[in-house]
């Protein structure tokens, strides 16, 4: 069976305020002529379909559209609602849907209804496990409020079900999680990814998947395979200028009759490059060595001593798609000049907080204050789901 896979399409998403959906566009454009041209059996979608919970009119356009694409050229997608979508809201019209192939699993009570396919070698059970928020779901499954924890009763519920398909039943897992390598004890991630943090771990091991016979992963956005049977997909555009110079691509995965996988990476269309130039703004303004990246996406770090007048509006005159600038004057040794946005890169929302207190007070936050912060930034994060969900 040939699945195309993959995720966090984040329909109607922005990039430093200038809109993405053209490019979004393109590349559903772009994944349903792979369908065609590769003959596809099941395209497969790990969750973030959407930006955020209610999503803008013109990414709801465009998601109907490649619904319609798909469901003309009668080929099965499977669908997982990610943390950036509404569960309820992505999931209202499944039932009607479901009548012509199109597969939406964004409700715990579903984890263990596997969607079956068939192809000329037997069954293959497709079971699709929406982002599981620990703090929401931990007490239904009667278990402890953390990633490893609900997804491993989740995992043992789809394991008892597949032990009832009959014998030769080919498995996929369709997951929304942060899933680390055995081998290595992590994973690539990039600095568009939402904070999933939960119980203090936001992580759960690749073991919890055991068994299965491929893993189809969303949530992480750079394209990884954390096992020979587990993969990301990673998004489909750069989120962020995190990702310069990482290609995007979706798996087409071939799961043969003896559940043997073999995978090769796709590439997506990319609508505009970006990258991250540092310099002084005159050099930047002037040098040849910078012709290459007029028509860029650009993140500018400017290092002149002082902070240049009207640095942007210049900056744009040659360079008409910078998006951002900070600054890092050379040879300073003044934290304050770092911008907040880079002293906070790739910390966690309780680093955060705990240096934060610790700046203020000019005394380390003590263990008692860090629990206290660790639990408000929990009850802060459980009221915004259980918003997004009932919306």
């Amino acid at each position: 069976m040939r699945i195309l896979h993959t995720s966090d399409w984040h329909l109607g998403r922005s990039l430093h305020q200038v809109s993405l959906i053209e490019a979004q566009r393109a590349f559903l454009d772009h994944l349903v002529e792979v369908v065609r041209s590769e003959q596809v059996d099941v395209v497969v979608v790990a969750g973030d379909v959407y930006d955020r919970a209610i999503p803008p009119l013109d990414a709801v356009s465009l998601f109907r559209q490649v619904l319609t694409q798909l469901a003309d050229l009668q080929i099965p997608l499977i669908m997982i609602s990610g943390n950036h979508d509404s569960p309820r809201r992505l999931g209202v019209t499944a039932d009607l849907i479901e009548r012509v192939g199109i597969h939406l699993r964004t409700d715990m009570a579903d984890l263990a209804r596997p969607i079956i396919l068939h192809d000329s070698h037997g069954p293959v059970a497709f079971y699709g496990l929406p982002y599981l928020e620990p703090n929401q779901v931990g007490a239904e499954l009667q278990t402890e409020a953390n990633h490893q924890a609900v997804l491993t009763v989740a995992m043992n519920k789809v394991r008892a079900d597949l032990a009832d398909q009959p014998a030769g039943t080919r498995s996929v897992v369709v997951a929304h999680a942060f899933v680390i390598s055995a081998a290595t004890g992590k994973a690539e991630t990039s600095k568009s990814e939402r904070d999933i943090t939960a119980g203090g771990v936001a992580h759960v091991a690749a073991s919890v998947f055991d068994g299965m016979d491929y893993v189809a992963l969303g949530h992480l956005h750079r394209c990884q395979q954390v096992s020979d049977r587990i993969r990301y997909s990673g998004s489909p555009l750069a989120y962020s200028f995190s990702e310069a110079g990482h290609p995007k691509a979706i798996w087409l995965v071939d799961l043969a009759a003896d559940a043997t996988v073999t995978a090769r990476k796709i590439l997506c269309p990319v609508p505009r490059p970006l990258h991250e130039l540092t310099g002084r703004l005159e050099d930047l303004l002037t040098d040849a060595a910078f012709s290459a990246y007029e028509g860029s996406w650009l993140h500018v770090t400017l290092t002149d001593p002082g902070r240049p007048l009207m640095a942007m509006d210049r900056l744009r005159r040659r360079f008409p798609h910078t998006l951002d600038i900070s600054f890092a004057p050379d040879g300073s040794a003044d934290e304050g000049a770092t911008s907040y946005q880079a002293r906070v890169r790739d910390r966690s929302d309780h680093e955060v907080t705990v240096d934060f207190v610790t700046h203020v007070t000019h005394v380390p936050a003590t263990p008692a204050e860090e629990a206290l912060l660790h639990e408000g930034i929990e009850a802060v994060r459980t009221t915004a789901a259980q918003r997004e969900a009932a919306h």
